[in-house]
């Protein structure tokens, strides 16, 4: 990842700080911890301000930081010396009077030892504020997810090829994840989702020893976790059985309705609004109380992130940011349809990242 992004993003950081009143930062988030300073490893801390950058950190990274973010000042606790002893030690080399916590993150005990740490120190909660920048991806993260979602449509086109009516949920989940390694993920982007007839109607159904050959139609939902953090999501259908009228009248009403909302999304539309638009195609269809999650979500080092696309959220979409777009409909005792791609809104409108066809013609195996 280039360092000058990483600037960047600490550069604009310091600029909300600066409004809040507050002096630094302590970043206790991982995921915030990588996204300011190109580290990948887990059990740290940053420490951020107008004059001082500390990661804090342990033996265990102290090659790999080096390697990841030549340059960063960096604390190396030892083994028997604790993360808030290491923070004390950094905190007691500043002057700072008044430091920013992740208030969404910091749990009420680790909150009561940063009180007893310093108290000439003032903390203040500080909800989102990594969050808010990440929402907005720079080049660098377009193109990881980019990598992302290559990684997991060579991976669906293997596990396609693959597919037998033997094969249980939880093999081809299987197939899946090695399939999307094998062009280059460090992992999946999260456990995927492999649900036959009626246990697609689970949106987040866990793969069973169910057998494919035991219903009509397939739901995956799957997607790839590049070696640096960046993750894709898409959903996709599979009908391998004589396709009912029924199945098609569903599949088609969930497609028009994603086809709309992608239609809707451009710079300075809310995120309620592109809802809308999906949710009233499935309304008019008469599947309205059956449409039963927000329509997407922000993906990045996280697979589920800011924004939000939902009934209640008046976010506005801005340039760089990329969201999933995942209507479903979804009846008990028969089962369910959900088709999602990845689209970043762009200056003047959007850009479907994902490709994987989605005709009902071409869910049939």
């Amino acid at each position: 990842m280039s360092k000058d992004y990483i600037a960047i993003r600490r550069k604009k950081l310091m600029s909300l700080l600066k409004r809040s009143g507050t002096e630094a930062l302590l970043v206790t988030s991982e995921t915030n911890v990588t996204y300011l300073t190109g580290f990948y490893g887990d059990s740290s801390y940053l420490l951020i301000g107008k004059d001082q950058t500390v990661l804090i950190s342990d033996t265990r990274y102290t090659i790999q930081i080096e390697e990841q973010c030549p340059g960063l000042d960096v604390y190396i606790r030892k083994s028997t010396e604790s993360m808030t002893a290491a923070l004390e030690k950094v905190l007691k080399k500043t002057d700072l009077g008044t430091v920013g916590f992740e208030s969404h993150i910091v749990t009420c005990a680790l909150l009561e030892s940063l009180n007893g740490l310093t108290p000439s120190i003032q903390w203040n909660p500080l909800a989102d504020l990594v969050e808010d920048l990440r929402m907005i991806k720079d080049a660098s993260e377009i193109e990881e997810t980019r990598k992302a979602v290559q990684q997991a449509q060579k991976g669906y086109g293997v596990l396609r090829a693959l597919l037998t009516e033997e094969m249980t949920e939880l093999q081809a989940a299987h197939e899946l994840e090695h399939a999307m390694r094998r062009f280059g993920a460090r992992q999946a982007a999260f456990d995927p989702i492999v649900a036959a007839g009626e246990r697609a109607a689970l949106p987040h159904a866990m793969p069973s020893e169910k057998r494919i050959g035991e219903s009509p139609f397939l739901l995956v939902d799957w997607g790839a976790m590049t070696q640096k953090g960046y993750r894709s999501d898409l959903t996709r259908m599979i009908v391998h059985g004589r396709p009912t009228s029924k199945l098609e009248k569903i599949y088609n009403t969930v497609l028009k309705a994603q086809c709309a909302a992608i239609e809707a999304i451009r710079p300075g539309a809310t995120c309620k609004k592109v809802d809308q638009v999906a949710r009233k195609v499935i309304d008019q269809a008469g599947f309205g109380k059956y449409f039963t999650h927000g329509l997407g979500h922000g993906i990045g080092l996280d697979i589920h992130e800011g924004p939000r696309l939902g009934g209640n959220s008046t976010t506005e979409l801005k340039p760089g940011m990329i969201i999933t777009v995942e209507p479903g409909i979804y009846l008990s005792d028969w089962g369910g349809v959900r088709i999602e791609d990845d689209i970043l809104v762009t200056r003047d409108g959007h850009e479907v990242l994902t490709s994987v066809p989605k005709e009902f013609e071409s869910a049939l195996l």
